[in-house]
């Protein structure tokens, strides 16, 4: 058998020397991290099957931590241990990733039993058959009583067969509730369909939402299959109902009566299976009122009706998902930022966030980003109603000159990863292409500066010659 290697992330000594007896008794190589970074960098660079993670050590960003590698190849299973286990939260873990949640003191037979489990997965996978490992799961992050009981109810009515409508402005996270439901649902094991019904013209939706047949129209060279078919066993998400036309609410109409779809050019009608889960950040009863929706159509989707508030009515929730924000993009951007000073706080505590939760996670990256310091200043949050209207010292050497440039006026809208990316030419630029020293003006190794290059090399294919 191969080398087994295990990293521990336990800052207790006790609790750390109790774990490397059991792993050196059963002949595993044992590794040590006592922060999430350390963690994070070793599970990149190492080639371990397990880790065992202490949750007193690692707190809110255990989260963070489960997260991050879940997008990794070939990333280690984890188990999480801790003083103070509770159902709630062991619940909320392994819906984060974890592989199991164990009591202090482990016992050595638990993790003699944990890793004899992740031995056999792995030898399933080299001998052809892919083990069970769990999808990433989806997790609401709040504090907000209302909150809570919302998810309350969601996880009530999630495993069952009934249409769900969800309301609420831009940004509230209509998509994530979506993705959740579907998560908590018999059909997790299936297709999660997403389809925007604003995006595309109205013969495009049709097409992409019921298919068509071969020669159905000009161009249509084969026979595709659309999206209720390909979610058939799942979920299928209508992002934007509100913005379907009349037409295509009679066709979705009978998918929901009938269960079964019509391609365009078929001769015949085909059977799907599909959950429908709707979303709307309209008042749909006025649409209905006015005869641009359908009444019955709006019953048959509103089975579950589900109303998410806006950020601005769980204020609450802002502390909270800034700090959450704030350790996850220090973590995938390799800062060091820990938080908000309390000028800044003060500053996105008395904000609206006409964006929501989605405006507030933007905000945040970018102040990750921006900040020179362990704590974000009111100036790294570069709020709309900033006087200044020029981005100046992002970065500073060390005789004090910053690297400046003017903001467009499309800058605070623009997604975080294009402020990003400008930013990083921006600062090449200035320094003739020397990756080394435009790492160090931005904060970042040259690691990551090669990493991020190469990004978008893969996704815009030729970058700007520097």
């Amino acid at each position: 058998m191969s080398r087994v290697e295990i990293l521990i992330v336990e800052d207790n000594h006790k609790e750390r020397s109790l774990i490397l007896r059991y792993l050196e008794d059963i002949g595993a190589y044992p590794s040590f991290a006592s922060d999430v970074s350390e963690a994070l960098e070793k599970v990149r660079t190492g080639n371990f099957c397990l880790v065992i993670l202490s949750y007193e050590t690692l707190g809110l960003q255990t989260h963070i931590f489960l997260d991050a590698i879940s997008v990794m190849d070939s990333a280690p299973r984890t188990v999480i241990t801790s003083n103070t286990p509770s159902v709630e939260t062991a619940v909320a873990l392994i819906k984060a990733g974890a592989m199991d949640f164990l009591a202090k003191p482990v016992q050595r037979d638990s993790i003699k039993a944990v890793l004899d489990l992740v031995l056999e997965q792995k030898i399933d996978k080299l001998d052809g058959s892919e083990p069970q490992r769990p999808s990433k799961k989806i997790e609401i992050i709040t504090r907000d009583k209302g909150m809570e009981k919302l998810i309350a109810l969601v996880d009530q009515v999630a495993d069952s067969t009934a249409s769900v409508l969800i309301n609420g402005e831009s940004g509230t996270g209509k998509e994530v509730f979506a993705r959740y439901i579907h998560d908590k649902s018999s059909r997790r094991k299936k297709a999660f369909v997403a389809v925007n019904c604003a995006a595309l013209p109205e013969s495009l939706l049709e097409s992409e939402l019921f298919g068509y047949e071969k020669g159905a129209f000009t161009g249509a060279a084969a026979r595709k299959p659309g999206k209720f078919e390909i979610a058939s066993g799942g979920t299928i998400l209508l992002d934007e109902i509100t913005e379907m036309q009349p037409h295509l609410q009679s066709k979705l109409l009978r998918v929901i009566q009938e269960r079964e779809i019509d391609r365009i050019g078929g001769i015949a009608p085909v059977p799907v299976d599909v959950r429908i889960i709707a979303t709307t950040n309209r008042d749909i009863r006025a649409s209905v009122d006015s005869g641009s929706f359908r009444d019955d159509l709006f019953y048959r989707l509103s089975t579950i009706p589900l109303n998410i508030p806006s950020l601005r009515k769980r204020a609450g929730d802002i502390p909270f998902l800034a700090e959450f924000f704030i350790q996850k993009y220090s973590l995938i951007d390799g800062r060091r930022v820990k938080g908000l000073t309390d000028a800044a706080l003060s500053r996105i505590c008395a904000y609206e966030f006409p964006g929501n939760v989605r405006e507030l996670e933007n905000m945040m990256h970018r102040a990750v980003l921006l900040a020179k310091a362990e704590l974000i200043k009111p100036v790294d949050l570069m709020m709309e109603d900033d006087e200044d209207d020029e981005f100046k010292e992002i970065v500073k050497t060390g005789d004090q000159q910053a690297v400046s440039f003017s903001i467009p006026e499309d800058f605070y809208s623009a997604p975080l990863r294009d402020v990003e990316r400008q930013m990083i030419f921006h600062t090449l630029e200035k320094t003739q292409g020397n990756r080394t020293h435009a790492a160090k003006l931005l904060g970042i190794s040259v690691r990551t500066l090669r990493n991020k290059l190469n990004e978008y090399r893969e996704e815009f294919g030729d970058i700007p010659d520097i």
